[in-house]
């Protein structure tokens, strides 16, 4: 396969209402699958947590195929970039001008959508649940003991504090956490100003902290609506960026709120 010369590129910020907040995603339409260490590579170009690749789904059964890459690999579900995909096609495509929603299918996480909403776009993802467990060395490596650990085998691990301060306090070994694998290290509180609060650490994925990690949120979402006991909430992700979610729980999936902003708009060279 030979690649084409250029790509069309989009630099979005999901769950932001306003350049440089939420988080970035690279968004690139193709035509056809590029090789997948093209496609890693460019994602390792675009040095965001990842860029999206999204490709007409020729079996009909959705609009694009969509496929993730951080900086370092391939990763099986990712929200941000879900959301700014899905914020391209609704508001830069001619095609869906008219459509309130578009529709995705990936190869690890099902089938996604994103619909228009008062708060800009809802993107529904699978509700991650999570079971009461211990694991003693990542808890270490956070350098807080948090209050209770809650897992998924799949690797989200939920890590409850008292309180947000605690939360913004943290400052983990990175390296050592990075060496335990992918996983997402959800560190979570009360909130002050929203009614919960997070930091979400991936360093073994190739992110250190993420700015906003909508996937985390799908993990969140399940975790404290059943802990308070009602079906919806705000969520703020204390990074540096910062990042808002309306987050809502609707059986057996997690709906997750929020404004996109698109930055930029443009051309990807592959070749000189």
């Amino acid at each position: 396969m030979s690649a084409p010369n250029t790509l069309p590129y989009w630099h979005v910020d999901a769950f932001a209402d306003r350049p440089f907040a939420g988080n970035q995603a690279a968004v690139m339409p193709l035509d056809e699958w590029l090789p997948d260490e093209v496609l890693q590579a460019i994602g390792e170009e675009n040095n965001f947590a990842e860029t999206a690749f999204i490709l007409p789904d020729a079996s009909g059964e959705t609009d694009f195929e969509l496929r993730w890459f951080t900086p370092a690999m391939e990763i099986r579900l990712c929200g941000h970039a879900t959301l700014a995909s899905g914020h391209v096609a609704l508001a830069h495509m001619p095609q869906f001008a008219e459509r309130d929603l578009v529709t995705f299918r990936t190869r690890r996480a099902g089938n996604l959508e994103v619909r228009r909403a008062e708060t800009g776009y809802e993107l529904a993802l699978p509700a991650i649940p999570t079971e009461r467990s211990e694991w003693p060395e990542a808890v270490e490596l956070l350098g807080a003991k948090p209050q209770e650990v809650w897992l998924n085998p799949d690797r989200y691990g939920i890590y409850l504090f008292e309180s947000e301060e605690q939360v913004r306090a943290l400052d983990p070994d990175l390296k050592g956490l990075g060496a335990l694998g992918d996983d997402q290290f959800i560190c979570t509180a009360p909130g002050s100003e929203t009614d919960v609060v997070s930091r979400v650490f991936v360093p073994g994925g190739g992110v250190d902290e993420d700015s906003f990690t909508g996937s985390a949120h799908a993990a969140l979402t399940h975790f404290w609506a059943n802990r308070l006991g009602r079906d919806s909430f705000t969520a703020f992700q204390v990074s540096r960026r910062g990042g808002h979610a309306a987050c809502r729980l609707d059986g057996e999936r997690a709906w997750l709120g929020g404004p996109c902003v698109t930055v930029v708009e443009g051309s990807f060279y592959l070749a000189g």
